[in-house]
């Protein structure tokens, strides 16, 4: 998983279309259209992952937008990780049994852990746990339940239950476009040993290697590639 860094392409979906939030909240969405057609165009331009969220499961907690997410997997080949309403080990596994390469578990995991090293202990590596920060402390439901838990704290926890990967959300800046913050990401990058992603304010190719620099294993990037801040293409080459 992610041997050399990654730019992993977002496509969160709601009612079936591509949307970008700004800071997880409702009423702010943007659209960008079919996202069969944004799956594909991101892998034109050498996405090696798609990172895919069913936003309407991540604020509800049930899946709404499975067929949208099976019509990517069908398109596509790339490894997929996908996150938001998956909260039974029954859905997870079901999920990766049928093609999707890697799971994301937020108020899951924080609601009930064990359900990391139950998932785990059948797909080994294939969890990622999603670590959503606001105000420094870990928020669940969307983005709109605050738990008391510190990220880094947090990450070493579900390491040890054998998560795979670590996604690191900074929602004080998710969506806005006005740049990143690096110090949360590097407080828990040097926490763990396992890759963390990070996710949330990137708006130029500095920033890009601004998360690379602080020791992330690869960025998610939504609002800069819809925007059209820069493409995928530019990116890697900037990378390179």
């Amino acid at each position: 998983m992610f041997p050399e860094f990654e730019v992993v392409p977002a496509v969160d979906v709601q009612d079936g279309e591509v949307v970008q939030l700004v800071q997880g909240e409702k009423g702010t969405e943007k659209r960008y259209g079919d996202p069969v057609e944004a799956a594909r165009r991101w892998v034109d331009q050498g996405a090696e992952t798609l990172h895919l969220v069913d936003l309407d499961g991540a604020f509800e907690g049930e899946r709404a937008n499975a067929p949208a997410v099976e019509a990517i997997r069908d398109a596509v080949d790339v490894d997929v990780q996908l996150g938001g309403g998956i909260r039974t080990v029954d859905d997870a596994t079901s999920l990766l049994d049928r093609g999707v390469d890697r799971v994301i578990l937020g108020t899951a995991a924080v609601e009930n852990p064990d359900i990391v090293a139950d998932i785990s202990a059948e797909h080994p590596g294939a969890v990622v746990v999603s670590l959503d920060a606001k105000d420094g402390e870990v928020v669940v439901s969307g983005w709109t339940e605050k738990t008391g838990l510190d990220p880094a704290e947090a990450a070493t926890r579900y390491e040890d239950l054998g998560a795979g990967a670590i996604l690191f959300t900074d929602v004080d800046v998710e969506g806005r476009m006005d740049g990143v913050q690096t110090e949360p990401v590097r407080r828990v990058v040097e926490a763990v040993d396992v890759p963390v992603v990070a996710s949330g304010g990137v708006a130029t190719l500095d920033d890009v290697r601004a998360l690379r620099d602080a020791g992330a294993a690869a960025v998610v990037v939504g609002s800069a590639l819809y925007e059209g801040a820069f493409t995928l293409s530019e990116a890697l080459t900037a990378l390179d």
